[in-house]
Order: C-alpha cells, then structure tokens, then sequence
C-alpha cells in the first residue's frame, strides 16, 4: 500500500487563501483510500487551531492525522529529560506544553531543555540572549528545535521562520540542537510509524526542496515538489532530485495515475 505525507502551508494553502484544486485533490484521495498523514513545521499555533482553520478552509481532519514540531517534543522531552523547560514559542503554542514544568517568564534557570519555536516579530535581542544564557549552565540543558525551517512565505513575502535562530543559538553555546520537526529524519519516522506504510512505499509532496523533500529522502521516502508556497525556481538547482516537480497539488491525481505508484 503506497502513501502520502501532506505539507499544509504552501500546499493547500498560503494565508487564508486554499490553492486551487487541493481539496479536489483530498477528496480524490480519500475516494482512492490513499493512507495519507499531515505534516508541518508551523510551532506559532498548537494543533487544535491548526485543526480548526483547516476545518474553515474546507479541510476536516483529526487532530491525530496532524504531526507537529509540538506534539514530536512533549514526547521527546517526557521521555529524554523531564525536569523545568524554557519555552521560546508563540503563546498559543505553550498550551501543548502544558504538562510540563514551565520556567517562568524572566526567570534566569536552571533548566533541563530550552525550547526553541517560531516567536516571528516577538524575537528580539533580550529575548534571545535570554535563551543563550540558559544554554550556557552547566550542565548545559538541551536544545530543542521545532523544526528547521528557514522561512516560510506569508501573504506579504517571505519570512524568517524559527532555523535561523536555532543556528544562532548553536553557534553560541555549542549545544547541538534535538530536531523534533522537519527535515529530521526521526521526523519522518514518526510519520510513517502513524502513516502505516514503509519508507520506499511513501511520497512526501511538499512546497520546502530541503526540508519536504531533502528531509524525506534521507528518511527512504520519495519527494513531490510543487510550485507553489515558498517555491522558487533556483530550488532546482540545489542538488535535490525529487520524484516529480508538479505546477500544484491539483496535478497530484493525473501524475499519480500515469507516472506514479
């Protein structure tokens, strides 16, 4: 049985706006019985409201057919260090963390795992000097990244996304980041563990060349690129090979037919 992980963002839509053709392309994949699973790196909002626009946008899922950065680190963190987090996320992303014993807000430490997401605007120096100086005790507590993404593109251009300050934080205290998020191979895993389907057996169609289809190639799986989202035409010449460049998600059902499993 072959399967299909699903980006969102850029994929199925950009802002508020749904890409045309990508619900026609879901339904067509619920009507073939595809197993397909959702994949993103978006860390400013938790599941529940990720799962709440899809639904306005046309898009009905279960929160467990959604895997996010948040959801992979509350595992890791209960399993790998317990103990006081730092949370450097949106506010409505620390209610996925809730369980958890949160460091308060301006409190300087110790702390067992700094946790890094997508703040957008609210990064600012006294912000990320705060998460470097918890980084910096010793023992020094673990780096948690909710994905690597470089940017992402919002209805008024690119954006930053949260990699380029996980890089800057590394570079600083020389703790290695724990990747809970695309393009971490450990990711995909996750996915196809839910997914129900082996790596060679799965196609990843997403909008990122390094971390959708790079990310899924080092995990076994085979990429679909569209152009659509933060797509640019220089991607293709990044050394990345996916399986199929497709103009969007609508040309999903005629590929698949003709060319694809």
């Amino acid at each position: 049985m072959h399967g299909i992980l699903f980006d969102l963002d850029g994929v199925f839509y950009v802002g508020d706006r749904i890409i045309p053709g990508a619900l026609e392309t879901l339904a067509w994949v619920r009507e073939q019985a595809i197993p397909h699973l959702f994949l993103t790196n978006t860390s400013s909002r938790p599941r529940r409201a990720l799962v709440q626009k899809l639904d306005r946008l046309g898009i009905p899922i279960q929160e467990e057919q959604l895997l996010t950065p948040a959801v992979a680190a509350l595992d890791w963190i209960k399993r790998h260090t317990g103990g006081k987090v730092a949370l450097f996320v949106a506010e409505a992303t620390r209610s996925e963390f809730i369980a958890l014993d949160i460091l308060d807000e301006g409190v300087t430490g110790p702390v067992d795992a700094v946790v890094i997401g997508d703040l957008g605007e609210a990064w600012d120096f006294k912000t990320l000097n705060r998460a470097f100086h918890l980084l910096m005790q010793q023992p020094p507590p673990a780096l948690i990244a909710l994905g690597m993404t470089r940017y992402w593109r919002a209805p008024d251009g690119l954006r930053l996304d949260s990699a380029p300050f996980v890089v800057a934080l590394q570079h600083a205290s020389g703790v290695a980041p724990a990747v809970l998020g695309k393009p971490a191979r450990g990711f995909f895993q996750a996915a196809l563990e839910k997914l129900g389907c082996d790596a060679p057996d799965t196609f990843m169609l997403g909008d990122d060349i390094r971390g959708d289809i790079g990310g899924a190639q080092e995990a076994g799986i085979k990429g679909i690129l569209v152009r659509t989202g933060k797509f640019q035409p220089e991607d293709l010449s990044l050394g990345i090979h996916p399986a199929a460049v497709l103009p969007s998600i609508a040309e999903l059902p005629a590929w698949w037919e003709t060319q694809g499993p």
